[in-house]
């Protein structure tokens, strides 16, 4: 998932800005001003804008908007906070841009926003796909031209949130000189199991995938030429999509993007954001057990979102802590925040499922390393009367009918807010506790072992962690997926032998929850979570075996309930923004419909959404939609359609930018069909088609 504010896969920030122009002066700041720098009082009186352009060594040249502090004296220098995503910086993301970084500037920085090459207003073809060898090569002369300018310190930190977080961890593990520290939102270093491409290391199709390509070939703002010069290298542009359903297993094409080893490359402050309803969140722990350099985390509540703008809350300005960070880091301020607790973390606690809740009840705490202090394995025993049992049971089996539409409760990505899972859980082997005698709490990643056979030659396991409440509503915790053919590499998918048992290891996404007394612990074991992720094509049935020889279990991180409570978080800021703007729409999760026939035992799943944005130079509309289609009967003729357009009203024209995604699976290969569509006052100016056959490869 890549763009901020998560609506399934691919969202927008659906606000603009109008921007000024002002050039930097450099000098050094006042003493008195340098120790008030880690307060979240302003330093300065306003926000001076530069547009400008970046060379790169091809002669092509990045857009860049440069937010700079007003009222700063000649001879003061600044760090720079980079921002460097293809997320058009000069359209719908503008105002937000604006009311993001001002909070950076108006506390003694320069925020730096690039367009990457081929995508917003930079020149360029688009890179081949996301976090390509060139657009790191040009993020690498980016640092550096920010920290020669005028203005500068030398110093540059990166920053964002989704792609924005990937690549700061991308370039903090290629170490630029000038790059001395990171923050990265909902991000990832693992982009094969992580990405919103393959999850769990299997195949995933939302409205990212189509969004994205239909935001590739639009020309740019604010005038969208339509002349082959500029229509031509972005349209004409293959679909990345594409690119990804030829790389169906891990290796060097998801791992390229990083300079490996991962953990030993990155040396440089690290400071991650994440949310339990955010597809992204394991990178946090990981990154606080192997990193050398210092951490700092929050893990909050939130899906794809920043926490002053939390959705769900509760939300909190969480920037006063970040300046400190750039204090510390870019400033050479030694006001001891890497001295202070590594994590502040958010202990859920119970709530009715509910995917429109607003705010989840809980606490916050603070830890200073992972795992979390005082957290011991419980271990329960799957057992023969669909219970979790303290003691092994003896040796038995459970049979499971694959339903390869079974899953829709589960969301469109681990994550998010759920409804009941209940009607998913029919479909399931459902494991359930005794009610519990007290509250217990659990902070990290829970695990199922199980000894499965499939009688086809692929499968995938699925488990879901739930909290049963008396009345038996069925809260969703956390889960995960494991596709059988990489249950022991992800790089050298195989087989399964029809009839055989297997040991496998599903290592739940990482959680926080206190289940009340009285509440029961549920694991439901399942073989398809549509439409979240790709069904496999053979109808089959799956046996578990329980007791016995390292008996199929479930081992849950327990922590003390309660810890360490840190001080109270600040309320969001209110920022400045800009006058002439407007937008709206795209409320998540959109218009979200489940058909079911059940003469045919078909599903099918329709979703769209609409946005809009004004600008002092026009309008623009936005419409996604997508029908998922799956047959009980029939798993491998599964398939997705998506239509994307955007709509861009001019003073004297109107553009429309359409797509049309296709892609239908039989049980030995995906049919892929891409269609772009550009038109200029009703009249089609452009077309292009792409389709192709690919092999499935386990999937």
């Amino acid at each position: 998932m890549k763009i901020q504010l998560k609506r399934i896969g691919f969202m927008k920030w659906f606000l603009p800005v109008v921007a000024a122009l002002f050039v930097m002066s450099a000098g050094a700041r006042p003493a008195a001003r340098e120790a008030q720098s880690s307060t979240s009082k302003p330093l300065y009186s306003g926000i001076r804008i530069e547009k400008t352009w970046i060379p790169m060594p091809d002669g092509v040249k990045l857009a860049v908007t440069l937010y700079l502090p007003e009222g700063a004296s000649p001879s003061e220098k600044f760090p720079a906070i980079l921002e460097y995503i293809p997320y058009r910086k000069d359209d719908w993301q503008e105002s937000w841009d604006y009311e993001l970084h001002s909070y950076y500037v108006l506390r003694g920085y320069v925020s730096a926003r690039v367009d990457i090459r081929g995508t917003g207003t930079s020149e360029g073809a688009p890179p081949d796909r996301e976090y390509s060898r060139i657009e790191q090569s040009d993020c690498t002369e980016v640092i550096a031209w920010l920290a020669r300018q005028p203005w500068s310190n030398g110093n540059v930190g990166m920053t964002g949130i989704s792609w924005g977080g990937f690549n700061a961890l991308q370039m903090a593990s290629r170490r630029p000189p000038a790059l001395k520290a990171i923050i990265a939102v909902a991000a990832t270093e693992n982009l094969f199991h992580d990405d919103i491409h393959y999850i769990d290391g299997i195949m995933h199709a939302d409205e990212y995938e189509l969004g994205m390509d239909q935001e590739l070939q639009m020309t740019e703002p604010p005038n969208f030429p339509t002349d082959e010069k500029h229509v031509a290298p972005r349209f004409d542009s293959t679909p990345w999509f594409l690119l990804y359903l030829r790389h169906q297993r891990n290796g060097e094409f998801w791992l390229e993007p990083f300079q490996q080893p991962v953990y030993d490359s990155i040396q440089i402050p690290v400071y991650l954001i994440g949310g339990f309803y955010d597809g992204y969140r394991d990178n946090l722990p990981r990154m606080m057990m192997h990193l050398k350099s210092p951490v700092k985390a929050q893990l909050g509540p939130w899906n794809h979102t920043y926490p002053n703008d939390a959705e769900p809350g509760p939300e909190f300005e969480w920037r006063d802590s970040a300046v400190r960070w750039w204090d510390r880091w870019l400033k050479g301020v030694n006001n001891g925040i890497e001295k202070e607790p590594s994590l502040t973390v958010y202990m859920r606690h119970w709530y009715p499922p509910d995917p429109s809740a607003r705010e989840i009840p809980g606490e916050w705490r603070t830890e200073n390393s992972w795992p979390p202090a005082g957290m011991h394995e419980q271990t329960m025993y799957l057992a023969t009367n669909r219970a979790l049992s303290a003691a092994s049971p003896a040796a038995a089996a459970d049979q499971l009918k694959y339903v390869p539409t079974a899953g829709v409760d589960a969301g469109f990505w681990w994550g998010e807010l759920t409804n009941d899972q209940r009607p998913s859980d029919a479909y399931s082997l459902v494991y359930d506790s005794p009610p519990l005698e007290q509250e217990t709490a659990i902070l990290g990643f829970p695990r199922v072992y199980l000894n499965a056979s499939a009688n086809a030659p692929l499968a995938d396991w699925f488990a879901r962690l739930s909290d049963v409440a008396p009345d038996g509503t069925t809260t969703l915790i956390t889960g995960a997926g494991l596709n059988g053919a990489q249950r022991e590499s992800d790089t050298d998918p195989k087989d399964l032998e029809p009839g055989r048992v297997y040991p496998l290891q599903i290592e739940m996404h990482v959680t926080s929850w206190v289940f009340p007394r009285g509440h029961r612990i549920r694991v439901a074991i399942s073989n398809a979570l549509w439409p979240m992720l790709w069904p496999t094509p053979y109808p089959m049935t799956t046996m578990l075996s329980l007791g016995g020889e390292n008996a199929s279990r479930l081992v849950l991180p327990v922590v003390p309930l309660h810890g360490t409570s840190p001080a109270a978080f600040p309320p969001p800021a209110n920022e400045p923004s800009l006058p002439g703007f407007t937008h709206g729409g795209g409320t998540f999760p959109g218009i979200y419909q489940l058909v079911r026939d059940e003469n045919q035992h078909t599903s099918r799943i329709n979703w769209h959404s609409d946005t809009f944005a004004g600008f002092p130079w026009g309008k623009e509309d936005y419409h996604e939609e997508l029908s998922y289609a799956a047959a009980d009967d029939d798993p491998a003729l599964s398939s997705v359609r998506g239509e994307a357009e955007t709509k861009i009203e001019l003073k004297s024209r109107v553009v429309l930018f359409k797509s049309v995604l296709e892609l239908h699976s039989d049980a030995k290969n995906f049919f892929y069909l891409y269609e772009r569509d550009l038109l200029e006052n009703s009249k089609l100016i452009r077309t292009k088609t792409w389709k192709e056959t690919i092999p499935r490869d386990h999937q």
